[in-house]
């Protein structure tokens, strides 16, 4: 059993230090989670959340928890609720309109939540901090370019962003400051938009425009000013127009390949710095230093740096991707290496179950053979001398050479709780070797558990007392006494001798006041330590659980 408990503790130990390694795997650095609100789901806002996660990529404090609104106000204020909910440490939201999300900010932000405001602007006092480029720059300087494009003359329609939100506001109104320079430009009409390229077609198909007096489009986003081009082709291909927007996105759909190729004639780019975000968001939650407002560098692209500006775009992006690849991999790596530490984990777990089960059973088994040899143990020990029956069975002989035996075998102390083995005696007797006729039991009343009884109580406080010794008493060779104990009882002397000596013993320390070394010398062990590890063994429990007071 002992060893069985050695090798269960050694495997729990093991087992809770791969578990403490994989679950301190990664630093112990406080893990933030941070809530990104995206008002709407386009090329634009996809290209900040990849920066995003590769800014979170060099940083393993970070998780990030995204969410879309889809231009939805009724979807992006339950989203920042669930978010706050959910127990975020920071929220970033692109709010969708400039005031009907301004309520959930606030909430977010009296439960403690730090908030930054990105790219679109609320009309919320509650936020921690602001980082987005300067629409109306990017609006006065879209106006001058096409003043100076159209030499002072000429019709231009207006495409404005989703109503109600900062960017189209800004935007609108910086074009309309830049204009007020330029009397010989006219607005000759302003659609309503919604940033989506659908919007912008609808918004052209429904307005009725005269083309032939129309000489630019200013469209807030580059989307909106691919919408109107596509209608107005329809209707007039071979006109002159001039088309504009904002965003300058890289790739095969975004503004500067299409300022290069000619379908637009400029664009703003409006930049999406994801690391940048990430940043001011870690810094605010470590405490550091940070502006209140940050205001992103734009540039205007046109056909003149467009190629340039494309190029050393792909550059960093290809960059991007690599670094993300080479991620991918570390995930994939590090996930092969949490899948082999999980299948390590779970063979450790069986084996030690195993080992536990075993151990149980082993233990049950044990307490079981206990219990039963006890049981026999009380029923003869504590049988009446007067109504056992009377034994008739006469000792058997012993031949010469089984007494020599008998004299050479060492004496077997309780105290050293070395139990005497059964003797194997060998049939070498001739005819002319004489006998030893051993007494009988005397007596009808008498009983041979009741006799040995006796000699037990008599010798019980005698350390040193041997089987021999108890044979002796009984007029019996030692193997005559250990065949006769073992065949009525099922358990040897020595076994039986140990019972008796821990039930006096449990007896003294419920009706005594001796300590656990008095009542260990008054049964007869010869040391404390052995006898409560007898009486831990037997009882289940140490000889102070049991004491009186």
């Amino acid at each position: 059993m002992n060893v069985l408990q050695y090798v269960c503790s050694f495997l729990t130990a093991a087992a809770c230090f791969i578990l403490f390694n994989s679950c301190s795997a990664s630093p112990s650095q406080t893990k933030y989670r941070i809530g990104v609100s995206q008002c709407s789901a386009d090329i634009w806002r996809d290209k900040q959340n990849d920066e995003l996660r590769m800014a979170a990529y060099l940083n393993n404090q970070v998780e990030l928890c995204f969410s879309s609104a889809y231009d939805s106000d009724e979807v992006q204020i339950h989203q920042i609720d669930s978010l706050v909910q959910a127990g975020i440490d920071l929220l970033i939201v692109a709010p969708n309109q400039l005031a009907t999300i301004s309520p959930a900010i606030d909430r977010a932000f009296d439960k403690g939540v730090p908030v930054i405001v990105f790219e679109r602007k609320t009309s919320s006092k509650k936020y921690t901090a602001y980082i987005g480029a300067d629409n109306y720059e990017m609006g006065r300087t879209m106006g001058e370019h096409i003043a100076m494009q159209l030499k002072g003359q000429g019709h231009v329609v207006e495409v404005m962003g989703l109503k109600g939100s900062s960017p189209a506001i800004e935007r609108h109104n910086g074009f309309m400051d830049a204009l007020k320079r330029h009397p010989g430009i006219t607005v000759t009409a302003t659609l309503q938009g919604d940033w989506t390229e659908e919007s912008a077609r609808e918004a052209a198909l429904n307005a009725n425009l005269n083309l032939l007096e129309t000489d630019a489009v200013f469209a807030h986003n580059d989307r909106m000013a691919m919408g109107v081009r596509k209608v107005f082709e329809q209707t007039s291909p071979q006109s002159n127009i001039r088309y504009y927007g904002i965003d300058g996105l890289t790739g095969a759909q975004g503004g500067i390949q299409l300022v290069r190729d000619s379908l637009l004639d400029a664009t703003y780019i409006y930049p999406t710095r994801g690391d940048l975000l990430l940043e001011l968001a870690l810094n605010i939650l470590k405490g550091k230093p940070y502006a209140k407002e940050v205001k992103l560098q734009s540039a205007l692209v046109t056909h003149d740096n467009a190629n340039v500006v494309l190029l050393q775009s792909h550059e960093i992006e290809r960059q991007s991707e690599f670094l993300q690849q080479l991620h991918q991999r570390a995930d994939s790596y590090l996930n092969e290496i949490n899948y082999q530490r999980t299948i390590t984990l779970l063979a450790l777990g069986v084996i030690l179950l195993l080992l536990i089960a075993i151990a149980l059973f082993y233990r049950y088994h044990r307490g079981q053979v206990t219990l039963r040899r006890e049981r026999v143990f009380n029923t003869l020990w504590n049988m009446p001398e007067e109504t056992t029956p009377a034994s008739t069975e006469q000792a058997p002989t012993l031949s010469a050479n089984e007494e020599k035996t008998e004299a050479v075998s060492p004496t077997v102390s309780e105290g050293e709780g070395v139990e005497p083995q059964q003797e194997e005696v060998k049939n070498n007797q001739t005819e002319n070797e004489p006998t030893i006729q051993l007494p009988q039991e005397e007596g009808p009343g008498s009983n041979f558990i009741a006799r040995f009884r006796k000699v037990v109580d008599a010798r019980m406080n005698e350390s040193d007392t041997s089987v021999e010794d108890l044979a002796a008493d009984m007029h019996l060779s030692r193997v005559q006494l250990y065949r006769k104990v073992k065949s009525i009882t099922g358990s040897s002397p020595v076994e039986l001798l140990r019972t008796a000596r821990l039930n006096r013993a449990y007896q003294l320390l419920l009706t005594t006041d001796l300590t656990v070394a008095e009542v260990a010398y008054r049964v007869g062990f010869s040391s404390p330590s052995y006898f409560t590890k007898c009486f831990k063994e037997t009882y289940g429990k140490l000889p102070n659980q049991v004491m009186v007071g």
